[in-house]
């Protein structure tokens, strides 16, 4: 679990000093944009727990799918497909680790339907002059961590995330440019084909 929490999404510590006093996006609008994200591709910058840093580039076909290509020299991929988040050691060929996608703070970004209003998810939702930010977890499982999302008004923009683990250590990943409307084939989020692909 300790290679998915370094894997996955200091900026969560510095929220509550932020003024609250701009009413910034609301809840309904944050679900309906959080819906239209159906097809997206971006690179992306992580900032793990111990303050290092890796880039690469990340896919996202909702409901449940994602991509995280890690840049050399780590090489590393993650895969969230199929109900399983795994996670391919790009100095290995051996099994990938893999955990319920339900399990981690990530299956709030990917769910079908993403209603924060009305869901029980919301820890806390607030904003200043530049951003918007809300933050959920699981009301039933809490101990699988929570995630803060972070976005920018004018037009409605997802721009970083921040996943802090039941152990308190956080992980920020900051996004670039979203690329809409692409088709991608299920076959780029597929484990067993991944599997079998560095099987070869």
């Amino acid at each position: 679990m300790k290679r998915f929490r370094q894997v996955l999404a200091v900026l969560l510590a510095l929220m509550p000093a932020l003024p609250a006093a701009a009413q910034g996006i609301s809840l309904d609008d944050l679900s309906a944009y959080l819906n239209g994200l159906r097809n997206a591709e971006t690179e992306f910058t992580q900032i793990n727990a111990d303050g290092t840093r890796s880039t690469g580039r990340l896919f996202i076909s909702r409901p449940n799918q994602a991509r995280f290509e890690y840049d050399p020299p780590e090489q590393t991929l993650v895969l969230a497909s199929g109900g399983q988040v795994a996670i391919f050691d790009g100095k290995s060929n051996g099994t990938p680790e893999q955990y319920p996608l339900k399990r981690t703070p990530l299956n709030l970004v990917l769910a079908r339907n993403v209603n924060l209003a009305a869901a029980k998810t919301v820890v806390s939702h607030g904003s200043d002059a530049t951003m918007t930010w809300v933050e959920a977890q699981d009301p039933e499982h809490p101990e699988y961590g929570s995630i803060l999302l972070v976005f920018t008004p004018s037009p409605t923009k997802l721009t970083q995330w921040i996943i802090r683990d039941e152990y308190g250590s956080q992980t920020t990943v900051q996004l670039g440019d979203l690329k809409l409307g692409e088709t991608y084939s299920n076959f780029l989020f597929d484990i067993d084909t991944e599997v079998d692909r560095r099987a070869r």
